[in-house]
């Protein structure tokens, strides 16, 4: 019977092997239309005013996608020469719109089966929930079928992470700027610009109150672009090229190594899971958490309160800096609630601090293994991330005690104190939450925290700045160049001088954007002191978001310039330069040594 089926299915492939290839290829190009439909008329629901006839539009508009989109799957099952291996690899798409034809077709019946399993709610007269969640569906479904699509680009690594970055920030202006998402209705294209900069790049900056200014629909698309930003756009591409199980992963995957600093090309898909199940979790325990800090702040309903800690979760942890209420930390009552400090500067060391260096120094299988194996430590890299970040962490909180505690400490008793301190040092690095009054801090200190912003989080984090172990690696090579050694060495181990030169360049050039980005703001904005306009900038191109409070006042000139920098320092102005200069061919060889004095 098989051998007569296989036969049967041999003849039919012969059949219509003739008309495969313009048929597979029209409906290829027929998915691109319905596809920006489908998103179009999901645009138009969310951020328009909801209407009987916008309603009417978007249930039209999953029905007829329904109908194409299962069609679309019957023919490419008609087509394959593997039906059975056709249903296997694409169950999910299949087991979906198997759920959403039931729903159209047999609206009866499907109530009748599901009316007593306590989603009745859901599914009856076409309601709004399941249209949302069908849109949600097709539109992940078709961003995981155009996974393998990437490949095909040929774009270099450095170019397409510019480019994710580019096409996520453009999609959040758009969003931004649609009537639904703020309470005037009205966001002009500059500022929308500023913010979704600054959300996608985990910056903070903000030129409107967050708290006031947005809807929950706009706070919603902030909370996503902080979310897709942090965790890199990149890690979300190659994660659905992985998850296709697509052969063209491999070079992204590769990419992906560099991006994350990892030691192994086979590390890199284990390492893509584990970085989204950690940033769940992580953000997860932390809305907890919150959820049950929050004291004595009243909110409108549960809804309200979860709402609040899982958004605060979510910036912390990508280390945004973006707060729901109008002075963000410093908001009266929140500031004096410790425990939730403490939650905060918690998410924001784990989201700073590299998810490999988490992955080696505190998953399960990790410990386990150094359990079992006493000879086994942590890797050099993750020693210098750990014991450089604990180190600027005190020093941070230290100076920061002996500097304010006759300004913004007086009054506080010493575990007030000590939490503020430690939480304005963990912040300062990379996140920009503030529980202090910034414009009431002297000098001393905004230099000091400008040192720190430069520095920022550990490599391969949702945090920013130069790193700080390109920080460790360029002042152990000056003191070994000092001191007339060889080698530069952390732990019984020497570092490669190729690591050492990529340091110093990510130094320079950081530097260097700073400098050009601070001399052009006191010519855009000379109505500003300098001091505030160098703190400003520091911030932006570090990513952390703190502001003296000047923000807002700047120039048209001078937003652009900030989201400049914003942009640089979220894409590392090393992967910037690699994109915008071609590389070298060939460099086997070398000319005739001179000396040049230095110093």
């Amino acid at each position: 019977m098989s051998s007569r089926l296989f036969k049967i299915r041999e003849k039919i492939n012969l059949r219509i092997f003739t008309s495969k290839k313009w048929v597979m290829g029209l409906f290829r190009v027929l998915s691109v239309f319905a596809f920006l439909i489908v998103l179009a008329y999901a645009v138009y629901y969310y951020g328009f005013p909801r209407t009987t006839r916008s309603m009417w539009l978007n249930v039209t508009a999953m029905e007829y996608s329904l109908a194409f989109f299962s069609l679309r799957y019957l023919v490419y099952l008609f087509y394959d020469f593997h039906p059975l291996d056709f249903l296997k690899s694409n169950w999910r798409e299949g087991s979906i719109l198997l759920f959403f034809l039931l729903y159209i077709l047999i609206p009866s019946a499907f109530n009748w089966l599901f009316v007593d399993y306590s989603i009745g709610a859901m599914v009856n007269g076409k309601s709004m929930v399941l249209l949302q969640i069908y849109f949600v569906s097709i539109i992940l479904l078709e961003l995981i079928k155009s996974g393998p699509k990437i490949a095909r680009l040929n774009l270099k690594p450095a170019s397409l992470l510019i480019l994710s970055f580019i096409i996520l920030i453009a999609s959040g202006t758009g969003l931004l700027m649609l009537p639904e998402m703020t309470v005037s209705g009205h966001f002009n294209f500059l500022n929308a610009l500023f913010t979704s900069t600054s959300a996608s790049c985990v910056t903070g900056l903000i030129v409107v109150d967050t708290a006031t200014f947005f809807t929950f629909k706009g706070q919603l698309v902030i909370m996503l672009l902080i979310q897709l930003g942090g965790i890199n756009i990149i890690s979300f591409a190659t994660f659905f090229i992985t998850f296709s199980h697509s052969t063209g992963g491999l070079k992204y995957q590769s990419m992906l190594k560099d991006v994350l600093s990892s030691d192994r090309l086979s590390d890199t898909s284990m390492i893509l899971r584990s970085i989204i199940k950690f940033s769940l979790i992580s953000e997860s325990i932390g809305t907890l958490f919150l959820y049950f800090s929050w004291g004595n702040i009243h909110f409108d309903s549960w809804k309200n309160q979860f709402f609040h800690s899982i958004f605060q979760a979510v910036s912390a942890f990508n280390n945004a800096g973006f707060s729901t209420f109008t002075n963000n930390l410093y908001e009266q009552g929140v500031r004096q609630l410790y425990s939730l400090q403490v939650v905060i500067i918690l998410l924001i060391f784990f989201g700073g601090f590299g998810f490999i260096a988490i992955q080696d120094a505190f998953s399960f299988s990790s410990i386990k293994t150094r359990l079992r194996l006493h000879w086994k430590r942590l890797n050099v890299s993750t020693k210098i991330t750990l014991y450089m970040s604990l180190f600027l962490i005190s020093l941070g909180a230290v100076v920061f005690y002996l500097l304010e505690k006759n300004s913004v400490l007086a009054g506080q008793n010493w575990y007030q104190a000590a939490i503020t301190s430690v939480f304005q040092s963990v912040t300062t690095r990379t996140a920009g939450f503030n529980t202090v009054d910034f414009t009431k801090l002297g000098t001393p200190i905004l230099v000091f925290f400008m040192f720190l912003m430069f520095v920022g989080a550990g490599p391969g984090s949702t945090g920013g700045g130069i790193k700080v172990t390109t920080f460790a690696v360029i002042v152990k090579s000056a003191i070994a160049t000092i001191k007339g050694e060889k080698t530069v060495v952390f732990f019984k181990r020497t570092v490669p001088f190729s690591t050492i030169d990529r340091a110093y360049s990510i130094a320079l050039f950081s530097i260097s954007m700073i400098f050009l980005s601070a001399f052009l703001l006191t010519i855009t904005d000379p109505h500003i002191p300098f001091i505030k306009l160098i703190f400003e900038e520091v911030s932006a191109f570090g990513t952390v978001g703190l502001s003296t409070g000047i923000t807002s006042t700047l120039t048209a000139g001078g937003k652009i310039i900030i989201i400049a920098s914003m942009f640089v320092g979220r894409i590392g102005t090393l992967t910037l330069a690699m994109a915008l200069s071609s590389r070298a061919f060939y460099t086997n060889y070398r000319y005739a040594e001179t000396s040049v004095m230095v110093g």
